[in-house]
């Protein structure tokens, strides 16, 4: 127990790292190419940061422990909008642009009640809860589109609005950024590796374990890339790593997974679970829509929510 707990915080002191590094990295890529930070949001930091979840995801279905899967996605996509946009929130409003409201988060949603329904098979037939091989190659044909989208705003957006210096050369932005993704994946699989251990000396559920600690501990990139870049200044990096990396755990940590091995069954998870997560992704719009910004009480209803839907799963 106590090796680890000492590997649980080596494991957060490079996660840090590597996050502050990846930051700085990956804004300074946005500058030396003239793209959006949204758009570098969307991509190399959402999917740099769900790296964990894709490692964790494939690991679990290899392994039979499917539970492990889908509570991961769900838990993760819970925690990266009600914790951690609840909390970034808290240190400083969130500016939310237009477009994201209009495009970015309406994708978060739909992809989101795609799910609900492609889990919930008990709606239309008296049938088993799972997400089976069909319905992975759904949630892919779903990304493509999510994938076409930010390829036809890589063609024709810049960032206009930014008369900032890049901090490094583009040889240099290229390679902190990937260090920072190596820190990243090293230090949250860390983290997941000796918590859900704890967590099993102290006999909980595969569930729990799946929407608690390894959710969380998947979600650390996440939230320490956004904290980081809350605190940068960098808000069109936080907003996009949280929308890119919701769609990116559905279409890529869901969907690869399913598609190439095989459904997973989801009775253990109730629908409380999935409505959470799509009430997560309507409030983020909801909150966003009214003036473009996330301000502290908003963050702390999102806080209030995450609090009280946790209790519900450790009491429960």
């Amino acid at each position: 127990m106590i090796l680890q707990v000492l590997l649980l915080v080596i494991g957060f002191i490079v996660l840090i790292k590597g996050a502050d590094i990846f930051v700085d990295g990956a804004s300074s890529i946005a500058l030396n190419f003239k793209l959006s930070k949204m758009l570098i949001g969307l991509t190399i930091v959402a999917f740099g940061t769900s790296a964990p979840e894709f490692a964790v995801s494939v690991k679990s279905i290899i392994s039979g422990n499917a539970d492990m899967l889908l509570g991961n996605v769900i838990g993760s996509n819970i925690l990266n909008i009600l914790l951690i946009i609840g909390i970034c929130s808290l240190i400083h409003p969130i500016y939310v642009k237009s477009n994201t409201v209009k495009k970015e988060i309406p994708i978060v949603m739909l992809i989101s009640g795609l799910l609900f329904f492609l889990v919930r098979d008990d709606l239309f037939v008296k049938s088993i809860n799972e997400v089976s091989r069909n319905d992975g190659f759904i949630i892919l044909l779903f990304f493509t589109i999510f994938i076409y989208y930010l390829i036809s705003i890589m063609r024709n957006k810049t960032d206009e609005d930014s008369d900032d210096m890049a901090k490094f050369g583009i040889g240099k932005s290229i390679l902190f950024t990937l260090f920072g993704i190596i820190c990243i994946v090293i230090g949250s699989n860390v983290v997941v590796d000796s918590a859900s251990k704890i967590a099993t000396i102290l006999g909980v559920s595969q569930r729990m374990i799946a929407l608690t600690v390894v959710a969380f501990g998947t979600s650390l990139p996440e939230l320490v890339t956004s904290i980081v870049s809350i605190k940068k200044g960098e808000q069109e990096i936080l907003v996009g790593n949280i929308v890119g990396s919701n769609i990116f755990n559905i279409g890529v940590v869901l969907g690869i997974p399913v598609a190439l091995f095989g459904g997973v069954p989801a009775v253990g998870f109730s629908v409380i679970d999935l409505i959470v997560m799509i009430v997560a992704s309507m409030l983020l719009f909801l909150f966003s829509f009214k003036d473009r910004k996330i301000d502290k009480f908003e963050g702390v209803i999102m806080l209030i929510i995450f609090i009280v839907y946790y209790t519900f799963v450790i009491v429960g």
